[in-house]
């Protein structure tokens, strides 16, 4: 029986995600609920690209922007395109091309005076990484099949050197690169993916392709395939896929095995790392694992009084002020316990900056005039990232250099006992993250960050972004200082929970 079903058209970004798994351009057709949803944090990420997009178009003379603001005008984009192509235009965006049931929307063609163009792709990356030649792989493929020919290939990205000093300068903010020849590399991947890809679509509505995380495309995020099939498959606890680090062909081998738990993995099972051993046997056993040895070791050696220390802070892909890189961490917030070790007593610091203006050199004032110098060591969770924002507030402001260099010079990591698994739960899933060991140690209502109205920290630097860049003018005070709240209490449980770790890690030994 022959399928009379009409094709559908596939678009770049239907492409793209059969890449990311096979099965999610079906699920895009046909059941798209069940995919990554766009969160406000994510569409955050989207705008900054769109406002990246024309910095990148002012390196080109005079260009004609095609596009579509709705579907009216998406159904004409393709008309439109080949109008603007033969205007005498040097350059032309956001155009519409259609072949063989296959479309996309191309950032720029440029006209060359051969009769070619060349292709640019604009990203809000900052090098050229693998998916952006598959992207442009399939670009290259619908406008020769449109007929038009493509002299070469390029990339516009951020150039995350660039330092902000006055307005900002397209040129400096954006790199160009040539990527011809990588583009061509994929050339007959491109052919057979397409022809697979509307293998996919023409399953039907009915026909469910298979959904498991080991099928895994070659720019998909495992996380995210994990995420799917949890929702299509309705996973129990302390499953499988619950493993720390399982990657796609691990997953194959224990599906084949149709296991289902992580207690159901036997104890000689092949291709485990140690970690998962540790996690296996945890999760059998339901009990606790410490290394009190290394734990004694570990809490001995702190000098007090302790500084626990969390930064928060803002990146912006346009550096919003002076001194300023793209996508540079600045902190505008900290929050700092600090505990006397001759009573135990705890006090409790912080600064959250409330202009629209660079926090950085206020912020650092005030975090040397809260933390003292010389003695004591600053507790902090994965120092790489606090001890990189004190090398970066040096480097900006040379005067405090010292003290800065003093503090990193002071940094313990309290996520070490934990990484280096000397303390060994089933709840932490393999991970070392604070929001994973936190709940799992310390069992108590008052660390529970999903009831927060700000609770991770990606969620805080795009809301304080929003409020004291973006939308400072237009904010009220009320709504100012409601955020200034929720930041604060959300920053002020990440040292808080510190201290509850390391009393947890006392009691051990």
């Amino acid at each position: 029986m022959f399928n009379t079903m009409k094709p559908q058209k596939i678009s770049k970004s239907d492409y793209m995600l059969y890449l990311k798994h096979p099965a999610f351009i079906w699920l895009k057709k046909y059941d798209k609920e069940k995919l990554p949803e766009i969160d406000e944090n994510i569409q955050a990420i989207f705008d900054s690209g769109h406002e990246f997009e024309k910095y990148a178009e002012e390196r080109f003379g005079e260009v004609c922007k095609v596009g579509f603001a709705n579907f009216k005008e998406y159904e004409t984009i393709n008309e439109r395109t080949k109008k603007a192509l033969k205007s005498d235009v040097e350059a032309v965006s956001q155009g519409g091309f259609e072949y063989n049931n296959l479309t996309c929307i191309v950032d720029v063609l440029e006209k060359c005076d051969d009769k070619m163009y060349n292709l640019y792709e604009i990203k809000s990356g900052t090098k050229v990484k693998k998916d952006y030649l598959y992207d442009l792989a399939f670009q290259k493929y619908v406008l020769e099949g449109c007929g038009i020919k493509i002299k070469n290939i390029f990339v516009i990205h951020v150039n995350n050197l660039y330092t902000r000093q006055g307005d900002i300068d397209s040129y400096k903010l954006t790199s160009c690169q040539k990527v011809t020849n990588e583009v061509a590399e994929f050339a007959d991947f491109t052919i057979d993916s397409i022809k697979n890809a509307k293998e996919m679509v023409g399953r039907g509505k009915l026909n469910q392709p298979s959904f498991s995380p080991s099928l895994v495309g070659c720019i998909g995020s495992l996380k995210d395939a994990i995420d799917v099939y949890r929702k299509i498959q309705g996973l129990p606890a302390y499953s499988i896929y619950d493993l720390a680090t399982p990657g796609a062909k691990r997953i194959a081998l224990l599906e084949d095995a149709n296991y289902k738990l992580i207690s159901d993995i036997p104890d000689d099972f092949p291709y485990l790392t140690t970690k998962q051993q540790y996690q296996i046997n945890a999760t059998k056993t339901g009990a606790t694992q410490t290394r009190n040895d290394k734990i004694e070791e570990f809490v001995n050696k702190l000098k007090y009084p302790l500084y626990f220390l969390d930064y928060e802070t803002f990146g912006e892909l346009i550096p919003p002020f002076d001194g300023i890189r793209p996508y540079q961490s600045v902190p505008f917030q900290y929050s700092l316990h600090i505990q006397n070790e001759e009573n135990g007593e705890v006090i409790h610091k912080e600064y959250i900056h409330k202009e629209n203006s660079n926090p950085a050199e206020q912020l650092t004032k005030r975090l040397l005039e809260d933390i003292g110098a010389d003695n004591g060591n600053v507790i902090v969770w994965y120092q790489t990232f606090e001890t990189t924002r004190n090398k970066e507030l040096a480097n900006m402001f040379p005067q405090y250099a010292d003290r800065l260099q003093d503090i990193n010079s002071r940094v313990v990591d309290l996520m070490i006992p934990f990484k280096n698994d000397w303390v060994i739960n089933k709840d932490f899933l393999g991970s070392a993250s604070i929001k994973k060991v936190l709940p799992a140690v310390c069992n108590n209502s008052e660390f529970d960050y999903s009831a927060m109205q700000i609770g991770d920290g990606q969620t805080a630097q795009r809301v304080w972004s929003e409020v004291f860049i973006k939308n400072f003018a237009q904010k009220t005070e009320k709504e100012k200082e409601k955020v200034v709240k929720d930041l604060i209490d959300y920053c002020k449980l990440d040292t808080f929970a510190m201290v509850k770790i390391l009393e947890y890690l006392k009691n051990l030994v």
